[in-house]
């Protein structure tokens, strides 16, 4: 996992996406960090109000949603554990990147 390489990925897709708004953002930007600090699992498990609070996230409602969305296109794998003592898996996907070309910042 090249994490420049992730981030730079990470930004034309949100350049790109026209469905992710900055709540979805933050959210990713979350679990990105997640994943790096424990280096890069294949998946690992979070806890819902961890997140909720480092992704400034205030509503379960609005969390549920984003989470579902990032699963439903594809930038994450979300697995909800419906046990409130082993938290939800999630798995991340190594994001290509493609060439920038001039005038695409």
């Amino acid at each position: 996992m090249n994490y420049v390489h992730h981030m730079n990925a990470l930004m034309e897709n949100i350049k790109k996406d026209p469905r992710l708004n900055p709540t979805h953002i933050s959210l990713y930007f979350s679990l990105f960090r997640l994943w790096n600090i424990l280096r890069f699992p294949e998946s690992f498990y979070i806890n819902r109000e961890d997140v909720m609070q480092v992704a400034k996230i205030g509503a379960k409602g609005t969390y549920h949603r984003c989470i579902k969305d990032l699963d439903n296109w594809q930038y994450i794998s979300y697995m909800p554990s419906h046990n409130p003592y082993k938290g939800s898996r999630i798995r991340l996907f190594e994001l290509k990147q493609t060439t920038i070309q001039e005038g695409d910042i």
